[in-house]
């Protein structure tokens, strides 16, 4: 098999590698007890995955196109607008005994 140039390799998964490269951000910020950041940017990596499955050809969106397009778009961004919404709103309650 002859090996593939970095360029090749970039534009066929690049897509896939911003979103990733968001998620773990997110997910390092959730481990440094800043879960609030971390959901706003994995609700982000979502949205960044509904858009670049809208923009891009489908020879260049890789591993990002599971179902067709139209399902992609819907579930990445009902998703991502969920969590970030849900990481926005929610507030700190102190539990008291009765």
């Amino acid at each position: 098999m002859p090996s593939r140039g970095w360029r090749v390799l970039l534009a066929e998964h690049g897509a896939l590698l911003l979103v990733l490269a968001i998620a773990l951000a997110g997910m390092l910020r959730v481990l440094q007890a800043h879960w609030r950041e971390g959901a706003v940017l994995l609700g982000g990596a979502l949205i960044v995955a509904a858009v670049l499955r809208v923009a891009l050809p489908q020879e260049r969106v890789g591993l990002l196109a599971i179902r067709s397009k139209v399902v992609d778009v819907l579930l990445y961004s009902g998703f991502g607008l969920v969590m970030t919404v849900l990481a926005v709103t929610i507030t700190r309650v102190k539990l008291s005994a009765p």
